[in-house]
């Protein structure tokens, strides 16, 4: 069955879809429960979701803007349902958000940043280029101060966020993270997986990360 991917804007979601949304994360690694769900809907301004068939598959908030002139989409709250097809749904996730920032930015590159606390969210990377933190890379001064623009974007407080390591140390409460859990685990490269190691992901911990999508690249979502 095909999956059916709809954005629009956060006040057109109704109460049942945030339900739907509370109900997929039951079970799975970070269960986002209803009141956190509903404030979201306040902050961002467009909402993801992908369906298959009647089911609700994954979502995710977002918005694009620009940041010091710089064409940006930003990932807020998202999770995929452990399902055989995840990957794909993660993949129509990304894809639509690429497409709608095609619409607004076009000719131009476009900066992709969200937080995770799961290799398995790198994936939804996979089409972009100079990704931060990436295994063997020291960051530049510039790449540092997108990671704290971002960080701040995020809501995070500027004592919690290591700007070397790119890591936000957690407060107890859930990490309002991209989650998703890769269909193959066994195949996410071991230095991709050794930047989250040490990240205490029951304590809220998580990287904040970015990368790049090429104009050349986004028209391919046209």
């Amino acid at each position: 069955m095909a999956l059916d991917v709809t954005t629009k804007d956060c006040t057109a979601l109704s109460d049942s879809e945030v339900a739907e949304m509370a109900d997929l994360c039951v079970g799975d690694s970070i269960p986002f429960e209803l009141g956190v769900l509903s404030k979201q809907v306040e902050e961002w301004v467009l909402v993801t979701l992908v369906r298959e068939g009647n089911n609700l598959r994954g979502f995710s908030f977002s918005t694009l803007e620009r940041i010091g002139g710089t064409p940006c989409i930003l990932l807020g709250v998202g999770a995929v349902k452990r399902t055989s097809r995840r990957d794909a749904v993660l993949k129509a996730l990304v894809g639509d958000n690429f497409r709608r920032a095609l619409m607004a930015f076009p000719d131009e590159d476009v900066l992709l940043g969200t937080r995770m606390n799961n290799p398995g969210a790198t994936e939804a990377f996979k089409q972009l280029t100079d990704i931060i933190p990436r295994s063997g890379h020291k960051a530049s001064g510039e790449e540092r101060a997108w990671g704290r623009r971002l960080a701040k974007r995020f809501g995070v407080d500027a004592g919690a966020y290591d700007d070397q390591k790119f890591r936000v140390t957690g407060d107890g409460s859930p990490s309002l993270v991209l989650d998703h859990e890769s269909l193959k685990p066994e195949k996410i490269p071991a230095e991709v997986s050794g930047l989250f190691k040490g990240l205490k992901v029951a304590k809220g911990d998580c990287l904040v990360t970015f990368g790049w999508a090429m104009a050349e690249d986004l028209l391919k979502y046209g």
